[in-house]
């Protein structure tokens, strides 16, 4: 069974480096929550696969003999709530470039960096969208 579960994690990993190379946003971050789920993976079967018994200490006894390790299902909990913070805040933050650029290409996002020759992005693309913050007028 454990050559199944090393197949399963370099097949995740491949597919989440294939998606992270892609140039459309959705695609990366489908391709950083692939790459969060081998992470978990990876520290599961680093847990060491086995029948063992739960990480319960019976009633009357001080010490559990043989059971499992329960840091890995603790790490991956933890791991899947961050995960899911981070793909969550991706998720909003190209949705907001999505409205405010009206693409999903990485190479079309490129128009609000500054260009090479020095002059300023065009005004089109610093133009507000609805919902911003409108800015703080100068008090004298």
């Amino acid at each position: 069974m454990e050559p199944v579960f090393a197949l399963a994690f370099g097949v995740l990993v491949a597919a989440s480096t294939y998606l992270i190379m892609s140039r459309n946003v959705l695609r990366i971050v489908l391709g950083l929550l692939v790459l969060g789920n081998a992470a978990n993976l990876s520290i599961f079967l680093a847990g060491r696969m086995g029948t063992r018994t739960p990480p319960l200490v019976p009633e009357g006894a001080t010490t559990l003999v043989g059971g499992a390790n329960p840091l890995p299902q603790a790490l991956i909990l933890t791991a899947i709530v961050i995960s899911f913070a981070l793909i969550a805040f991706t998720v909003i933050l190209f949705e907001s470039a999505h409205r405010r650029f009206g693409t999903l290409d990485t190479e079309a996002l490129r128009d609000a960096e500054p260009k090479p020759d020095g002059k300023p992005a065009p005004a089109a693309a610093a133009a507000p969208v609805a919902g911003d913050v409108p800015a703080a007028e100068t008090v004298r």
